[in-house]
Formats: C-alpha cells, sequence, structure tokens
C-alpha cells in the first residue's frame, strides 16, 4: 500500500451508513422507518424474496401505506421467474447507497437475508465461476436431501448458512465447490462506517409472533390468493417451491399434497427454524448492536443518536 492511499484511508471518513438486521418477524421494518424519518434516511431492503415482483404478503413486504413518504429501493427489481444472484442485488444496492449519500440521506439498510447484507458492506469478491451445464444436468436429476448430503461431506461450513430445501442455490453451491474446491467467504475491511442494530426476541414469544403472522396473512390478508395469482402468471410451482418458505409450502397445499392444517404447522416448524439459521449467522458478526424491539427503544434511540451525531 502506498503512503497516499494509507493517508487516505486515515484521513477520509468512510460514509455513514446504518443496517438492521436480524430473524424474521421481530420488527425490523418499522423500526427502519421510524429511523428514516428522525434521521433522514432512506432505506434499502436487504430481504432475498422482497426484490421479486409480486411476493408482496408471503415476503412481508412493505407496503406504500407503511412506508410513510420514505423512499425504499431493491423491491420488485425482478421478475419471480428470474434467478436473483448476490452479485446483482450488491451492484444495485450499492448505487442505490451512493445516490442516497449525494443527496446528504443516511442509507439504512433493511433485512434478514445475512448474505446479501454482508457482501454490501464487506469488499467482498464474488466467485466467477461459469456455469456447467453438464455438471448442472447431472445434479438436476437429485432431490434436495441428496443435494444437501453432497455439500454437506464437500463443505460442511456452506451447508450450515444455505437454505437446504432450494434445489437452485445447492447446485450453485456444488458447481462452484467443483470448480474451486469450497465455496469462497472472503471478507476484508469494510467499505462503510457501519452501525449494525440486530433485533430480537426472546424465543418462546417471538415462536408465537410468527405462528400469529403466518395464520393471519393466510386467513386475513389472502395469501393463498398471491400464491394462486402467481400461478397464473406463469410462476410454476417448481419455481414457488424454490423461493422457499411461505411459497413452497402454499405450493404445496395447491398441489394437494399437504392439507390446511399440515401446510400451517410445516410452515410454522420451518419458518421458526430459518429463524434460528438467522440467529446463528448474525452471531457471528461481533459488532451488531443486539435489542430487543420491544423492551431498548430508548437504548436503540441512544446508540443511533451518538453514531449519527
Amino acid at each position: 500500500m502506498s503512503i497516499i492511499t494509507y493517508l487516505k484511508n486515515r484521513l477520509v471518513p468512510k460514509p455513514k451508513i446504518i443496517v438492521i438486521c436480524g430473524p424474521t418477524a421481530t420488527g425490523k421494518t418499522s423500526l427502519s422507518i421510524e429511523i428514516a424519518k428522525k434521521y433522514k434516511g432512506e432505506v434499502i431492503s436487504a430481504d432475498s424474496r422482497q426484490v421479486y415482483i409480486g411476493l408482496d404478503i408471503g415476503s412481508a413486504k412493505v407496503t406504500h401505506e407503511e412506508m410513510q413518504g420514505i423512499p425504499h429501493y431493491m423491491i420488485d427489481v425482478t421478475n419471480p421467474q428470474d434467478v436473483f444472484s448476490v452479485q446483482e442485488y450488491v451492484m444495485l444496492a450499492r448505487k442505490k447507497i451512493t445516490e442516497i449519500l449525494a443527496r446528504k440521506k443516511i442509507p439504512i439498510i433493511c433485512g434478514g437475508t445475512g448474505m446479501y447484507i454482508d457482501a454490501l458492506i464487506y469488499n467482498q469478491s464474488f466467485p466467477n465461476v461459469p456455469a456447467n451445464n453438464e455438471l448442472r444436468n447431472k445434479l438436476s436429476k437429485l432431490n434436495t436431501e441428496e443435494l444437501f448430503l453432497q455439500l454437506q461431506s464437500k463443505d460442511p461450513l456452506r451447508a450450515q448458512n444455505i437454505d437446504h430445501k432450494n434445489p437452485v442455490r445447492l447446485i450453485r453451491a456444488l458447481e462452484i465447490i467443483e470448480s474451486l474446491g469450497k465455496v469462497p467467504r472472503q471478507k476484508q475491511s469494510k467499505k462503510y462506517n457501519v452501525l449494525f442494530i440486530g433485533l430480537d426476541i426472546p424465543k418462546k414469544q417471538h415462536n408465537k409472533i410468527i405462528e400469529k403472522r403466518i395464520i393471519e396473512r393466510l386467513e386475513n390478508d389472502n395469501m393463498l390468493k398471491e400464491a394462486e395469482g402467481l400461478y397464473a402468471q406463469g410462476v410454476s410451482y417448481t419455481r414457488m417451491e424454490e423461493l422457499g418458505l411461505e411459497y413452497r409450502y402454499m405450493a404445496y397445499y395447491l398441489q394437494k399434497k399437504v392439507s390446511y392444517s399440515e401446510m400451517i404447522q410445516q410452515l410454522t416448524t420451518k419458518t421458526i427454524q430459518f429463524a434460528k439459521r438467522q440467529r446463528t449467522w448474525f452471531k457471528k458478526n461481533k459488532n451488531i448492536h443486539w435489542f430487543n424491539p420491544y423492551n431498548d427503544t430508548q437504548e436503540i434511540e441512544s446508540t443511533i443518536r451518538k453514531f449519527i451525531k
């Protein structure tokens, strides 16, 4: 490193951004809007399903009314039939961060997709591995359990943090491993001066919130009608299963593979397990300040105020 680069890194302050992260159903969206209103912020979603058009109720996508006039980005950027990569997310989200900073506003990254957040915040290089169609055809003949077992044996660390029911991600991980030996995990210096706010709730209370939210969205918010509409628009049941959680189990129900009560039971169980995986991912980041959104409102406010000023 040259002396000029060293001095530049030391003397030029990195732009400030706020990250609000944590497991699903912990109040991240409402907090991000509250912070944005108080501190002239704009929100960038870090949710791997909210990027898809039409995945609204199932992904708990913020509504226009809920935004309260706060600009939101990285929502509805691609069609659900398409596969949206982490690389694409980072490219578009960093552009939005630059635009927000140019307006003298604070970017607020909000979401529960840890891979998106880490890739966005850190100077990560992505594996430049082209598609291996021969390998993909071979792996596509295996079910998700067989694919996951292969990944566990070849790269146990990657297996800990992957959706083991998502064949697209499993096949891509195995494709990278075939080329590079493992899925690379590269973290360098942060591109920004970041305040990480993590939200979490005691597990028993959180599990009840998850179950209640699933039932409400099915019974009051017409989540099943959303899934039926997606299918009518050309999103196959196979693709819905790849999109995970709500869409996977609604696809099972619409194909009569499970009953209504089984759908709720399985979806609740899998969502609780998903929240556990999210905790595992985020707990690795020792820079996160953890709060209970119901009990620690003053502490959250104080932490953010000190960071901003």
